[in-house]
């Protein structure tokens, strides 16, 4: 591919040290070297040379494993958003929390740190924002998406079953895509200023919208509802 004997920026990243592990951990490497050189170059810098300085290989074995440029930003993409949405999903495993509580678990990761974080917001928009002409980032965002929106469903589901109401999949999908925009909307707000809103405050704002918006009566021990 072109880029890849394009020289280096001048203050290119250093070498990193060179691991001879599995191919999934090298894999792995290469493509935190891409959303490492994404942040400091944008798309354009970020090279495969430049990419295959920071991982400490040659451009020639990034091919061994992706076979051009495009490959990896999608894949560095995917890795991007799956890891946000894994993140968010480990606040699930509860015990033997009630469906209300894990939905407020949900919500509440969604809007804290380390998915709330300037960095991880700059990739996002740099990597959607070339999205609309970009056939295989277009593909990468909106499978994102659907996983995301998925993991909402699934929750909201248990949360109305316990309130004894059997929404159709229509209803569900509603749903999902309004407490994702109210998730998006947040996590932007927090990406950006976060220094502006006390702790928890997003988070509690997020839980009452999301809980407005099924309809949720207030707790009774809860005295801010």
């Amino acid at each position: 591919m072109p880029d890849a004997a394009d020289p280096a920026p001048m203050n290119a990243p250093s070498r990193r040290k060179f691991r001879r592990e599995g191919e999934e951990r090298r894999r792995q490497d290469l493509i935190e070297a891409t959303l490492d050189c994404v942040a400091e170059y944008g798309l354009q810098g970020a090279t495969l040379r430049t990419i295959a300085l920071r991982a400490g290989v040659t451009a020639g074995l990034i091919r061994h494993y992706f076979p051009g440029k495009e490959e990896l930003l999608q894949e560095a993409y995917s890795a991007l958003v799956g890891r946000m949405t894994e993140q968010a999903k480990a606040a699930l495993v509860m015990g033997d929390a009630s469906p209300r509580q894990r939905l407020a678990a949900f919500v509440t990761a969604n809007l804290n740190a380390p998915i709330i974080d300037a960095r991880v917001f700059s990739l996002w928009a740099t990597f959607l924002g070339r999205a609309n002409a970009d056939l295989t980032l277009a593909h990468a965002h909106r499978e994102g998406y659907l996983g995301f929106r998925n993991e909402v469903e699934a929750v909201v589901a248990e949360v109305l079953a316990a309130e004894q109401r059997r929404p159709d999949a229509s209803q569900l999908r509603h749903h999902a895509i309004a407490i994702n925009a109210i998730i998006d909307g947040l996590w932007i707000e927090g990406c950006l200023a976060g220094e502006m809103f006390s702790p928890g405050e997003l988070a509690a704002i997020g839980i009452k919208a999301v809980e407005a918006e099924l309809g949720l009566a207030p707790l009774e021990h809860d005295p801010e509802k």
